[in-house]
């Protein structure tokens, strides 16, 4: 597997970690029978080193999965564009060629935090596991409706489908900048 590109944007892995536990959704990539990759976001929740996504027991993402258990999934956690600057200070660097290259290149980009994962899916038959990954899922997108978690399992769980990510490889990355504009590399925390 080829290393990142940017290492000095890589983080450690309980930053990758956090941004699992933080994203709204992850995005699932599958292989299809053509050999297409197959890409889909899906609601997840973290334990360990294992993420839990649920889902009908039909349909393309299962079928993958049933043929090629390997997958990616990527997460998305802070995203911020920088805003502009004083008045006229993209006006004042053009003067100076190398001035207006630093500025610019921290005026159009993007700051972010991001994972990815690279594990094996897994359909999961046993009764406990099904319910422990609903209820990690549950936690996560309604809390508030954890008093009829155990109402609504009863209803459910047959007809829904439980799969466990087994997570073989994680790598965080991100780009930000400190108050005074120096963008902080490798595991430099504010």
């Amino acid at each position: 597997m080829k290393e990142m590109r940017r290492k000095d944007r890589e983080m450690d892995e309980n930053f990758a970690y956090s941004i699992i536990d933080k994203a709204k959704f992850g995005t699932l990539a599958t292989i299809d029978e053509g050999g297409n990759p197959y890409c889909i976001p899906v609601s997840i929740a973290r334990c360990d080193n294992k993420i839990y996504i649920h889902s009908a027991y039909q349909g393309s993402k299962i079928e993958n999965i049933k043929r090629n258990s390997q997958i990616c999934m990527s997460f998305v956690g802070d995203v911020n564009v920088p805003p502009p600057g004083p008045s006229g200070e993209l006006e004042k660097a053009m003067e100076d060629p190398q001035t207006f290259s630093k500025i610019a290149s921290q005026k159009f980009t993007t700051e972010f935090e991001s994972t990815v994962v690279f594990g094996r899916a897994n359909i999961i038959e046993d009764e406990k596991e099904k319910i422990l990954g609903l209820r990690l899922l549950s936690e996560k997108y309604s809390p508030w409706n954890m008093p009829y978690f155990e109402a609504a399992i009863e209803g459910s769980l047959k007809i829904t489908c439980v799969i466990r990510i087994d997570i073989e490889r994680i790598t965080g990355k991100r780009k930000k900048y400190d108050k005074e504009g120096v963008e902080m590399k490798w595991g430099r925390m504010e």
